[in-house]
């Protein structure tokens, strides 16, 4: 029996992968949280004690309602401010679930009833009304019941003589309630206007994302508008108004540094920093509203 030859090797064949069995998975350890921005993880408690800022890459994360009004507030004056919550369904909205019943769905998830939570109390001792939406139930989107409570905030701020400062976060229009929704744009624009003619303060903090109906109305109609570092801010997508414009957007379009150079906010603010510049802005058109009273 002739011995066989060595097999030569075929440098035409690509070399053969190395066999491997499954990957193992990265597990997330308990109590941490990562960074949208960088995905580098933090301990939870920490993070929140940061404001939810990435002390690696500063990327401001998106803060719940209630831990930004409470923020702002000093501790020992938050007062909450009741709001009312809807339950109108105009379109009998059906997606695979019953508009409804994704309401309450969200409701029990979210641990909150509608877009807005409101509280009244001081900023450095300065008397105030706040409100913020929370972007995580139905995308901050504005809705009836979204309409009422801010209206019912501008009010009460009417009521007590005190200036509002509002921050925004919303993805627009809330689509379940189709026109309904829409016409909330009016009702918001006309509680406005009830703090305008009571010649109280109305401040802004433009919050990622900030966009469509809410972006176009009580967001861009306040005396002050401030802006959080690098959120998106805008009316319609990029991707949409590059299909309908047949153009390229501008490098860091609807971002909060470029429409500040075009005007559209005031001041770009730090999240830390957010309270103390709040603070003395209104103490600025406190001391105004008094000279001119006397």
């Amino acid at each position: 029996m002739t011995p066989q030859s060595p097999r030569k090797p075929n440098h035409d064949q690509p070399p053969r992968k190395p066999r491997l069995g499954p990957r193992p998975q990265p597990v997330s350890s308990p109590g941490t949280v990562a960074c949208s921005g960088c995905q580098r993880r933090f301990v939870k408690s920490r993070f929140d004690a940061a404001l939810r800022v990435c002390p690696a890459c500063n990327h401001h994360n998106r803060l719940p309602a209630l831990m930004r009004v409470r923020n702002i507030l000093d501790a020992e004056s938050y007062a909450p401010l009741p709001t009312p919550a809807g339950e109108r369904d105009p379109l009998s909205f059906d997606d695979g679930m019953p508009y409804r019943t994704r309401l309450e769905h969200e409701r029990t998830s979210k641990q909150v009833d509608e877009v807005f939570h409101a509280a009244t109390g001081t900023i450095n001792g300065i008397p105030a009304a706040v409100a913020a939406m929370e972007f995580s139930f139905f995308g901050g989107s504005l809705g009836e019941a979204a309409g009422l409570q801010f209206l019912t905030v501008c009010k009460a701020a009417v009521q007590r003589g005190l200036p509002l400062v509002c921050f925004c976060s919303s993805g627009g229009a809330r689509m379940q309630e189709g026109l309904v929704s829409l016409m909330q744009m009016a009702r918001c624009t006309a509680a406005v206007s009830l703090l305008a003619d009571a010649s109280l303060p109305y401040m802004t903090i433009l919050c990622d994302p900030c966009f469509g109906g809410v972006s176009a109305s009580f967001a861009a109609q306040a005396d002050i508008i401030l802006a959080e570092p690098h959120a998106r801010i805008g009316f319609a997508g990029g991707r949409v108004i590059e299909q309908a414009s047949h153009g390229k957007l501008p490098a860091g379009f609807q971002t909060a540094e470029f429409i500040l150079e075009h005007g559209m906010v005031d001041m770009i603010c730090e999240r830390k920093e957010i309270k103390s510049v709040v603070a003395t802005l209104l103490g600025a058109l406190e001391q105004e509203g008094h000279a001119r009273s006397s």
